[in-house]
C-alpha cells in the first residue's frame, strides 16, 4: 500500500528531480496555522462523508480561514492524480475506480454546512473515457436537487485526452461557474504542466461559453514561477479572446524541494498593477493577491460577479 503522507511515495514521478532551494516566504505571505470551532466542525463534516478536499490536498494557505467559515472545496474522483504537473502537490499515480456514491455524499456535505456557493474541482482522470465528466454532471445535479439555491462552481481539468461530448456533458448540467485554470504562460508549459496544452485550455474554456453563454467562465494563473510581465498580460488578452469573465493571479508555493522552485516572490504591489491591467482588459471580475487561489472567497467573488454583468447589461 502507498502512504501517500510520504513525499517519495506521494510524487514518485519527482523522485529523480534534483532539489531546488526552498527560500523564506516574505512577511505578505505568512498565514495563521488553521483552528478553531469553525474549523474542527467543517473537517468533520468531510470526515464523516468520507471526502477529499483540495484544500487539504494541494496544501492550500488559506484552508484555516476558509473552513473556519464553513467553506471548503470539494475534490471528486480520488485523491490521485494522473498527470504530474510539477508545480502541484496532489498525489500522482494509478487512481481507484470512481464511487458512484460519491456526488450523492457530496451533495450532503454541501447541505449540513448550509453553503450559499460550493465549488467543485477534481484530479485529473486521463484513465477514463470521458475523463470523469459525467461523474462532473452527476455530482452538479446531485446537489442542485439536495440544495436548489446553492450556486456551483466547478474547477475541472482539461479533457485533453476524453471522448468527444466530455465537455459538453458538464456544460449541460449547468454549472453557475466554469472554472478551468491555464496555470502558467505558454512558454512555462513544457516545465511546469508537461501533460498539458495551453491552446487546449483556453479553446475549452471558449467552448463553453459558444455552449451556453449564461454561465460564468472563470481562470487562473500562479506568478513567481519565472514567467515575465508582458507574457502575464498576453495570457489576459488570450483569455478576453476566449471570453473569460473572471481571473484570479495568485503567487506560486512550492510544496516540496522536489517541486518547481520558486523564482521570486511577486510584491503586493505588483499585484495590484495586475489587477487594474485586468481590469482594463474587459474581465467583469479579477481577485490578484499574494494568497489568491482559484477557490478563495469564491462565494463572494460570485455574488460581486453576478452584479458586474448585471451592470454591463443595464448599461446596453
Amino acid at each position: 500500500m502507498r502512504d501517500l503522507k510520504l513525499p517519495e511515495q506521494r510524487h514518485p514521478e519527482k523522485a529523480h528531480r534534483k532539489d531546488n532551494a526552498q527560500p523564506k516566504k516574505p512577511k505578505w505571505i505568512r498565514v495563521k496555522a488553521p483552528t478553531g470551532e469553525g474549523y474542527n466542525a467543517t473537517k468533520k463534516i468531510m470526515r464523516e462523508n468520507k471526502l477529499v478536499t483540495v484544500c487539504e490536498e494541494a496544501g492550500c494557505p488559506n484552508a484555516g480561514e476558509c473552513w473556519s467559515q464553513g467553506h471548503a472545496t470539494m475534490m471528486i474522483m480520488g485523491e490521485i492524480c494522473t498527470r504530474g504537473c510539477t508545480f502541484c502537490n496532489i498525489a500522482t499515480g494509478k487512481p481507484d475506480g470512481l464511487d458512484a456514491f460519491e456526488p450523492g455524499r457530496v451533495a450532503m456535505a454541501v447541505q449540513k454546512l448550509g453553503l450559499n456557493h460550493v465549488v467543485i474541482t477534481s484530479v485529473d482522470r486521463d484513465d477514463l473515457d470521458d475523463g470523469g465528466a459525467e461523474h462532473f454532471a452527476q455530482t452538479i445535479r446531485a446537489v442542485r436537487h439536495r440544495s436548489p439555491k446553492t450556486t456551483i462552481e466547478i474547477l475541472t481539468p482539461d479533457f485533453l485526452k476524453a471522448k468527444p461530448g466530455a465537455l459538453e456533458t458538464v456544460v449541460e448540467a449547468k454549472p453557475d461557474v466554469f472554472n478551468h485554470n491555464l496555470e502558467t504562460v505558454p512558454g512555462l508549459y513544457l516545465e511546469v504542466r508537461p501533460g498539458a496544452r495551453y491552446f487546449h485550455s483556453l479553446r475549452l474554456l471558449q467552448r463553453v461559453k459558444e455552449l451556453d453563454p449564461s454561465i460564468f467562465t472563470k481562470s487562473g494563473i500562479m506568478v513567481g514561477l519565472g514567467e515575465k510581465e508582458p507574457e502575464v498580460k498576453q495570457v489576459m488578452d488570450d483569455m478576453r479572446a476566449a471570453d473569460v469573465d473572471f481571473l484570479t493571479i495568485g503567487q506560486y508555493l512550492q510544496p516540496t524541494p522536489k517541486h518547481h522552485g520558486v523564482d521570486r516572490f511577486v510584491t503586493p504591489e505588483e499585484f495590484a498593477s495586475y489587477e487594474k491591467a485586468a481590469y482594463g482588459k474587459g474581465f467583469l471580475m479579477v481577485s490578484a493577491t499574494p494568497l489568491t487561489r482559484s477557490s478563495y472567497h469564491a462565494g463572494d467573488d460570485f455574488a460581486r460577479l453576478r452584479a458586474a454583468r448585471e451592470a454591463q447589461l443595464a448599461k446596453g
